[in-house]
C-alpha cells in the first residue's frame, strides 16, 4: 500500500511538534511520501514563518535604506529552522540554502518566490529528519506561463521522478514555469500539491 501524508504548518511549527509527525509517519511503513507545509505559529502571538519571508522581502526590494531590517528578519527566519534542527539533534546545515536565498531576495526575484521558500526549507529539515529523499516540488510541479497549473505536464514529472524514490518529501505549496521561475498556489496549495503527488504515483490513500 502506497499513502500520500500532509501535514501542515501548526503541526510542524517546532521540534515538539516535528517528532509527533515523525512517530505518526513510522508508525505504518505505507507512509511512504510526504508532503509539508512551512512552520506556523508556536503560540498564539507568534508569526508564520511563510508571513515572516513575505516581511523579509519587503524589506529586501526596498534596497539599502532597508539592508539592517533585512539582514536581521532573515536572521530570525534561520534561527527559527535552526532552533528546529537543534531539537531534532540533526546533522545538518542550511548555511548554504540561506546563502542563495539571500541573494536571490537582493535580486529581487518575486514574492511568490520568497514565500516558498518556508515550505521548501521545511521539506529539508522534514527529509533529513525521515531518511527520505527530498525532491524540489519546482522541479515536479510545472505552471505554464501565466501561472495556471499545468496538469498533465506536472503528472508526467511527478510520475517519473517519484517511481524512482521508495520514499520522499516533496515540499507544498509551490512549483515553477518552464523557465525556473517559482510560482506558488493561493494559501493552503500544500494541499493541492498532496492531491497532485497521490494522483501521480496512484496512491491507495492521501492522508
Amino acid at each position: 500500500m502506497k499513502k500520500v501524508v500532509k501535514f501542515g504548518g501548526s503541526s510542524l511549527a517546532s521540534a515538539e511538534q516535528f517528532k509527533k509527525v515523525g512517530n505518526i509517519i513510522r508508525k505504518e511503513e505505507s507512509r511512504r511520501y510526504v508532503i509539508p507545509s512551512a512552520p506556523g505559529k508556536r503560540t498564539p502571538d507568534d508569526t508564520k514563518v511563510t508571513d515572516m519571508l513575505y516581511s523579509c522581502y519587503g524589506q529586501a526590494i526596498l534596497g539599502e535604506d532597508a539592508e539592517r531590517d533585512f539582514e536581521e528578519q532573515l536572521e530570525a527566519i534561520k534561527e527559527r529552522y535552526n532552533s528546529i534542527i537543534r531539537g531534532l539533534n540533526l546533522d545538518l546545515s542550511l548555511d548554504e540554502e540561506f546563502k542563495t536565498i539571500r541573494t536571490n531576495f537582493s535580486k529581487k526575484i518575486g514574492r511568490d518566490y520568497a514565500a516558498s521558500r518556508g515550505e521548501y526549507l521545511n521539506g529539508k529539515v522534514m527529509a533529513a529528519y525521515l531518511g527520505y529523499e527530498f525532491v524540489d516540488a519546482a522541479e515536479v510541479i510545472r505552471f505554464d506561463k501565466n501561472g495556471n497549473l499545468d496538469s498533465e505536464k506536472t503528472d508526467k514529472l511527478l510520475n517519473k521522478r517519484l517511481s524512482k524514490c521508495e520514499n520522499a518529501v516533496v515540499p507544498g505549496f509551490y512549483g515553477a514555469k518552464d523557465d525556473g521561475t517559482v510560482t506558488t498556489f493561493s494559501r493552503g496549495g500544500s494541499d493541492v500539491t498532496g492531491s497532485l503527488v497521490a494522483k501521480a504515483i496512484h496512491a491507495d490513500i492521501y492522508e
